[in-house]
């Protein structure tokens, strides 16, 4: 009997993984306009964001935002590394990330030449990715110092204090803010992608192989 070959794009994001997602998108909103409120509050560079960008109305407002999504930005991080290690989704996904593909696709992206799809990421959106994993546990340390600098003394300490840590979680949050800029310009570019995280690859395939499968 011939095996038939399993066409890639039927591969899709789990449910999990869509969750996780657009959770995280609404926790990273939240977080970057509620810390432009706090920095707002206590500049540490000789400018202030505009009030329009800032969620919270007040420090105290600000704040409470920051606080209270915080627990939402870590808990469904958890639940996506958890799920993405029990399924080995990471793996396969995005921790095959090898040098040799990343210097052939920042030359591929430099003429313009890179393909996007939507059902595997090329090698620059894995080391974004990981690297906005890798962000995220710097924005979580530093903001860990920030709410306890003493009960988390080690921590502040292996920051370099707690302005340090301040400059540190300042920092990161621009970086944050940059990644979902080209984030969103990438999927406006490539809008298929969207729809991926959306619905899922190759949902359409699988309706259809279904309904074949019902006719015959």
């Amino acid at each position: 009997m011939r095996q038939e070959k399993k066409d890639p794009r039927s591969a899709s994001h789990p449910v999990v993984v869509r969750l996780t997602h657009w959770i995280n998108v609404f926790a990273m909103v939240c977080m970057v306009m509620s810390g432009m409120g706090i920095y707002n509050a206590h500049p540490i560079l000789p400018f202030r964001f505009p009030e329009e960008m800032t969620l919270g109305g007040w420090l105290g407002g600000s704040t409470a935002w920051h606080f209270a999504v915080m627990w939402l930005f870590v808990g469904n991080g958890l639940v996506y590394l958890a799920f993405g290690t029990a399924s080995n989704y990471l793996r396969k996904r995005l921790l095959n990330l090898r040098l040799g593909d990343l210097l052939r696709d920042l030359r591929l992206a430099l003429t313009f030449s890179l393909r996007h799809e939507s059902h595997s990421y090329n090698a620059i959106q894995k080391a974004m990715y990981l690297g906005v994993l890798l962000l995220g546990g710097l924005m979580l340390a530093s903001g860990l110092v920030l709410w306890k600098p003493i009960q988390f003394g080690p921590l502040t300490a292996l920051l370099g204090g707690f302005d340090s840590a301040r400059i540190v979680h300042f920092t990161g949050m621009a970086a944050l803010l940059g990644f979902l800029i080209v984030h969103i310009v990438m999927v406006a570019v490539v809008p298929k992608t969207l729809l991926s995280m959306v619905f899922g690859t190759g949902l359409l395939k699988e309706k259809k192989e279904k309904s074949d499968g019902g006719a015959a």
